[in-house]
């Protein structure tokens, strides 16, 4: 654990089914009062709260009488549908007596694919914690046919991340029923600080065997990978400790702490990387990799060798090297066919193919983000 931390401005908390429930469909009251009465200790010292809760198809599990989590989406999205107004009560009777208001925002990854979108959940999050209330926020799991159904966009946990990073928190904690990352391969015991996500630190996560959560310490370490690159500490901690939050920050909680890069990503690159399914795959040549990762350079027809899938100018991309490694994400300037037709010519070639176009870019570096 790393020693006493300055006052945060902004965190996000993210909130798993098994420490808001003691079982399908059951509330632990008090675990949640005593979360809210963190929240608020929070507040009154000047941190503004973000929480991103899971839950609400566990409660609808319960509310319904089934006993497992479906497979099928239509029956997720019942569950949701049915467990998202009780989940917000939950907050809004753990909130109340702190004269705080819960505001309830979900998401679906399409509502921060798009920029403008994305600026408006962003400006949307910015009022309501000026108004002084605390977003509460959960994945839309009635509309999010995708994502209900894929690990890397439907858990809380990589939503908490996205979070983090669209609002610039210093801080993200995930809290659930594991204390930490633990090093089972190893010593057995919770790593306190990770400095770098390597691949044997992801080695040491598994999955969940709960009947309503999803993914387990997979999804927390992708999540982390996911923060830390946008310049936010991520804590990975039990919920049930209490005062966990406050302890962590004081250097005196036990659980997992991963440090944050050095240089937070600019706000658009944090976009375009975290933010975007990429409709299609530009190749690249070996001679054009260090061009883009080292000297911070424009990908040029010049250094492609060809295109998959079929995408608009306009489209985010993902830019892979001469082995299929993913390497960068940009917004491309041709359509799909086009950059197949100018692989591997010069910007004389280019500019006689297109005489019309001012910019000869393939994707310009104020619009490229590298992995």
């Amino acid at each position: 654990m790393p020693t006493a931390l300055k006052k945060p401005r902004r965190i996000v908390v993210k909130i798993g089914t098994g420490v808001v429930t003691s079982g399908i469909g059951r509330i632990d009251e008090p675990r949640v009062a005593e979360i809210c009465a963190q929240i608020a200790n929070l507040r009154a010292q000047g941190t503004e709260v973000i929480v991103v809760s899971s839950g609400a198809i566990g409660l609808g599990l319960g509310a319904l009488e089934l006993t497992r989590r479906p497979k099928e989406t239509p029956k997720k999205q019942a569950c949701a549908a049915v467990g998202q107004s009780l989940l917000m009560r939950v907050w809004e009777r753990g909130l109340a007596p702190h004269q705080l208001i819960a505001a309830q925002v979900l998401l679906t990854h399409e509502d921060i694919r798009s920029r403008d979108r994305y600026l408006s959940v962003k400006a949307c999050l910015e009022q309501i914690i000026a108004y002084g209330a605390v977003p509460v926020i959960n994945e839309n799991d009635t509309v999010s046919s995708a994502e209900i159904q894929e690990i890397r966009f439907g858990d809380n946990d990589t939503l908490s991340a996205l979070v983090a990073s669209l609002t610039q928190a210093q801080y993200l904690f995930i809290l659930s029923t594991a204390p930490g990352l633990i090093d089972l391969k190893g010593t057995g015991e919770i790593v306190p600080a990770v400095e770098k996500i390597t691949p044997e630190i992801e080695a040491m996560a598994g999955g969940t065997t709960s009947a309503t959560a999803v993914g387990g310490m997979i999804t927390k370490i992708s999540a982390a990978k996911l923060a830390v690159r946008a310049g936010c500490g991520v804590f990975i901690a039990s919920g049930a400790e209490p005062n966990i939050v406050q302890r962590l920050l004081s250097g005196r909680g036990i659980g997992t702490f991963f440090v944050p890069s050095g240089l937070p990503l600019e706000a658009k690159k944090r976009w375009l990387l975290f933010f975007q399914r990429p409709t299609g795959t530009i190749k690249v040549n070996a001679r054009a990799v260090p061009v883009l990762r080292e000297e911070g350079r424009s990908l040029l027809a010049v250094g492609v060798t060809g295109a998959s899938g079929d995408f608009a100018p306009g489209d985010v991309v993902d830019i892979a090297g001469p082995q299929g490694e993913i390497i960068a994400r940009g917004k491309v300037q041709f359509r799909s066919s086009e950059v197949a037709a100018i692989a591997g010519l010069k910007g004389d070639a280019v500019a006689a193919q297109f005489p019309s176009r001012k910019r000869l870019e393939v994707v310009h570096r104020d619009d490229l983000a590298l992995l």
